[in-house]
């Protein structure tokens, strides 16, 4: 099972992440943006608020999503071997 690590929000609502498999890069949380729940993600200053929650990320109004999500959609920067 993988986990997010390390998280750092960006700008144009993209997410800077690690995960505990070595992988890291970039989550791109617009296509999400006007969907439901999602859409309070359109405030810069509530995006930043993102935390780790068990192994994924969350915001404070229940907005998340899992490690594996972030994993199949994430755009890699750099791959470490393990």
């Amino acid at each position: 099972m993988v986990d997010v690590t390390y998280i750092k929000a960006e700008k144009n609502h993209r997410l800077y992440i690690t995960l505990s498999n070595g992988k890291s890069g970039y989550f791109d949380t617009s296509p999400y943006l006007n969907k439901g729940i999602f859409k309070e993600l359109k405030d810069e200053d509530y995006f930043k608020k993102v935390r780790i929650i068990f192994g994924g990320i969350g915001w404070p109004h229940q907005q998340d999503f899992s490690a594996d999500t972030i994993e199949q959609d994430m755009e890699l920067t750099e791959e470490r071997v393990m």
